[in-house]
């Protein structure tokens, strides 16, 4: 098995796997005031430093969260409610059109059922959101946006936003910004302070952490309005018994993967460096999507024409490839990536697509599987695709 489908999940890195079996020994509620819950409250609160010091936050400033999609829910409609709850007038929300459905949907949400006008900011053929671009949106009407966010690199495609750039816009207006950052942590320097975020959203399965736990980073001062109810942990805005395990695993994986991300992610690289070059001289009439420069080291996502990107993705799986037709929360639903289809791709190219990303396991002996089988797989796909003939 060849596996370059890293920015789905990754597998969990050695450290990762040792701090969560030390702590699934163990007893203990953080909540509770005895010796077991104290205990288990010093592991929590010492990976909270661990993940805050890794991501250039305070400890306070991290909320723990069943993952990346739950802590973007909370993000989004914890800072629309708090808006809401200050200026009734503060009712849009400006979202760029890349968004990863845990983002959109929400957005969309509040849109359909608390009023929120919803404005999507276009992007351009890379799948960037121009300064210029937020500020003709803040324009319109400076007073009435609750909030922006926009995510700090690209899923599908691996487009880098120019985050600093888009906040500094938004705090001129005096409005906060969120970033879905789970793509970009341990591939990018991400420093929270510095970057001028007011909020910032970490999963741990995409840095070589377990599944189902993830962080919302949050300034203190900043206001937000619940999702759950129940027992007020987590600054009273997350209730919900804390997942030691889980949490120690995960500030595991965020520690090294900062630590050893200028080493990976150049070897990451050089990896989807060589992949472009040989997939562009090799398989015709290929596109390769996002900005060239600027985009997620592990990164690599092609359009085929003449082929539909879910054919490919089978028959690869059959020669043991295993990639992407983009987002794996979208896998099976037979639409185009809206993704592509806002970089101004039309629907026949969007459905021709695929995504390789690569992670701390991949190896060059992963490019030449790839190599070994695509371009006759996407001739393969060509054929399929066109009409018979009628005789």
């Amino acid at each position: 098995m060849t596996y370059l489908d890293h920015a789905a999940t990754t597998p969990m890195l050695v450290e990762s796997i040792a701090a969560m079996n030390a702590e699934l020994a163990q007893v203990g509620n953080p909540s509770s005031l005895h010796a077991s819950g104290r205990r288990a409250r010093k592991v929590v609160e010492e990976s909270r430093e661990l993940i805050a010091a890794a991501l250039g936050a305070r400890p306070i400033e991290i909320i723990f969260t069943g993952g990346g999609t739950e802590a973007n829910n909370l993000a989004v409609k914890g800072l629309f409610w708090s808006a809401q709850a200050k200026d009734k007038k503060k009712n849009r929300i400006l979202v760029s059109a890349v968004e990863h459905h845990a983002v959109l949907d929400p957005v969309l949400w509040l849109g359909e059922h608390e009023g929120a006008i919803v404005e999507i900011l276009p992007v351009d053929t890379q799948g960037r959101v121009l300064p210029e671009t937020l500020r003709k949106a803040f324009e319109k009407n400076p007073h009435d946006v609750a909030l922006v966010t926009v995510m700090w690199a690209n899923n599908e495609v691996g487009t880098v936003q120019p985050i600093e750039e888009l906040v500094k816009i938004a705090h001129e207006f005096k409005t906060h910004f969120h970033s879905d950052a789970v793509q970009a942590v341990g591939c990018l320097e991400v420093h929270f302070q510095n970057s001028g975020l007011d909020a910032m959203t970490v999963s741990g399965h995409k840095v070589g952490g377990p599944q189902g736990i993830g962080a919302l980073v949050v300034k203190r001062d900043i206001e937000l309005t619940p999702l759950l109810h129940g027992g007020g942990q987590e600054r009273d805005v997350r209730s919900g018994t804390l997942a030691a395990p889980s949490i120690a695993g995960f500030a595991a994986a965020v520690s090294t993967a900062v630590v050893q991300r200028t080493s990976r992610a150049n070897r990451m690289t050089s990896l989807r460096n060589d992949l472009i070059k040989r997939v562009q001289e090799q398989v015709p009439d290929v596109v390769f999507n996002g900005d060239p420069e600027n985009r997620l080291p592990g990164n690599a996502h092609f359009s085929f024409k003449g082929c539909e990107g879910d054919a490919l993705l089978m028959l690869l799986d059959a020669q043991g490839i295993e990639c992407s037709t983009g987002s794996a929360c979208s896998a099976g639903i037979p639409q185009p990536s809206h993704v592509l289809l806002a970089m101004g791709r039309d629907e026949v190219t969007a459905r021709a697509s695929l995504r390789f990303s690569f992670g701390s396991t991949s190896t060059p002996d992963d490019v030449d599987a790839v190599m070994q089988v695509l371009p006759a797989i996407v001739e393969r796909a060509k054929r399929a695709g066109k009409p018979a003939v009628k005789k």
